[in-house]
């Protein structure tokens, strides 16, 4: 089993920058594929992005695609989402999740989670 603790949300203008980082315990960190998601206000929750094992493969929704950039440190037991060019549509809450099967883009197929970061975009 993992928990994991998300970091790094806040209040960022549009066009700005954030840093999320998830931080895990338990476990190996390398046997979870691990992804992000996230949930506006009166939206379901929607995949971010994921990355393998051993961080040779990412995956992105393509709303963020060449905005944000997802890493991990698995010595650190970290993973990382880096948002540029923030926009309005960004503002949720962003969670990381965990899997021990591999590349997933639904939140059912995820077994572990963080509690959430709050990220709001402003103009």
């Amino acid at each position: 089993q993992v928990q994991l603790v998300e970091s790094g949300g806040g209040l960022v203008q549009a066009g700005g920058s954030l840093r999320l980082s998830c931080t895990a315990s338990g476990r190996p960190f390398s046997t979870y594929f691990m992804g992000w998601f996230r949930q506006a206000p009166g939206k379901e929750r929607e995949f971010v992005a994921g990355i393998s094992f051993y961080g040779g493969s990412t995956y992105y929704a393509d709303s963020v695609k060449g905005r944000f950039t997802i890493s991990r440190d698995n010595a650190k037991k970290t993973v990382n989402l880096q948002m540029n060019s923030l926009n309005l549509e960004d503002t949720a809450v962003y969670c990381c999740a965990a899997n021990l099967i591999g590349p997933r883009m639904w939140s059912d197929e995820y077994a572990y989670w963080g509690q959430g970061t709050q990220v709001t975009v402003s103009s």
